[in-house]
């Protein structure tokens, strides 16, 4: 069975061509022709049209101005531009506004025309086969991220009754083998548990849109603070906080508070053993358009291989304490959402300093 003709529209406002073109090109393609615009338009709203050969000199429109006018409406048919030598400066507008494929010099030659008119249908099939791939992998991304995001939340509801169960074991056994074991079972479940809650922060600090409210940042500290009283060795750290906020400021909240737990949770996760006076710094200046947020500790540092690194999805700087290696990936995604950026400077056995800059939506107002 033969394949379909591929169709090609030919506007010209001189009958005589649209003639000979027809003649010349009827055995091998599906021709449509028109002698205005309006008639071309007409022919585009009822049938798909694969190529477009347009003249350039017309008395009601030229034909970089019908490309234009149709760009919207009918993107995909692969355009060419009839034109005279005269017309240079058409030819280039014409690229530049109306996206032509190629364009052929007047008088066009039958043969010259066949070739430009045979690689534009490739060009137009290739483009199209593109289009499907990108739509199908589109479909199957976004089936996925919904398919990880429900997984990540449905998990977190069993795995709350294991760790809450074992935490009771171990209260109600007096076995001091036993309670080790149960001891492990418990960290690997907060290690699952942090990477699932990881999961779902990534899906709503890159996913989601913005949204911009008024924050104030001594409120947000200690939301943020809060959240890990029981967290950890946070017992024996000790917080301070320092802001300048005298100007408004409007950001995204939940984002905001999806890059502090992560900071908080890292500065605290990563303390030294032996170090008597624990120290987790929270500092926040708003000035000039934009916010700046520093989170400092006096942990175990990084190695200076290791600061470009840290941002990397599941890369860990050590091995020392059981952390996911998806917390700093998902500040530095959370913050190219936001347009934000953040610097680190760190020594190893001092610890670390994480300096991060937001602009503020206030002044876009």
């Amino acid at each position: 069975m033969n394949s379909p003709k591929l169709a090609i529209l030919y506007l010209d406002d001189e009958v005589n061509n649209l003639t000979g073109f027809k003649a010349a090109f009827r055995r091998d393609y599906t021709v449509h022709i028109a002698n205005s615009a309006i008639e071309a338009q007409d022919i585009l709203s009822k049938n798909e049209i694969h190529v477009i050969v347009s003249d350039q000199r017309m008395p009601d429109v030229t034909g970089v101005q019908f490309f234009k006018s149709i760009l919207e409406k009918y993107p995909n048919p692969v355009r060419i531009l009839l034109t005279g030598y005269a017309d240079i400066e058409a030819v280039v507008q014409a690229i530049n506004e109306g996206h032509v494929y190629r364009y052929i010099s007047k008088p066009w030659e039958e043969r010259d025309l066949k070739l430009a008119i045979d690689n534009a249908l490739k060009f137009f099939k290739t483009q199209n086969e593109l289009r499907i791939r990108n739509a199908e992998l589109e479909k199957a991304n976004a089936e996925l991220e919904k398919f990880v995001y429900s997984a990540s939340h449905d998990l977190r509801a069993p795995l709350a009754s294991v760790l809450g169960l074992t935490r009771l074991a171990k209260m109600e056994n007096n076995n001091p083998d036993c309670n080790d074991y149960l001891s492990k079972i418990e960290t690997s479940v907060d290690k699952l548990d942090l990477l699932l809650r990881n999961i779902i922060n990534y899906y709503r600090g890159v996913k989601q849109e913005e949204q911009h409210v008024e924050i104030d940042f001594q409120k947000l500290f200690k939301e943020a603070l809060d959240s890990f009283e029981y967290y950890g060795n946070a017992k024996q750290i000790k917080f301070s906080v320092d802001v300048k906020q005298s100007n408004i400021f409007k950001g995204d909240e939940p984002r905001l508070k999806i890059i502090l737990n992560n900071m908080l949770s890292n500065a605290i996760k990563y303390q030294r053993t032996d170090e008597g006076e624990k120290q987790v710094t929270l500092h926040a200046t708003v000035e000039n358009g934009h916010a700046s947020i520093e989170v400092g500790d006096n942990g175990i540092g990084i190695e200076p291989g290791n600061t470009e690194k840290i941002f990397m999805m599941f890369h860990r700087s050590t091995e020392k304490n059981a952390g996911s290696g998806i917390g700093l990936y998902i500040v530095k995604e959370t913050l190219n959402k936001l347009s934000g950026s953040i610097a680190v400077d760190s020594t190893p056995g001092k610890g670390s300093k994480f300096i991060i800059k937001i602009p503020n939506h206030h002044d876009h107002n």
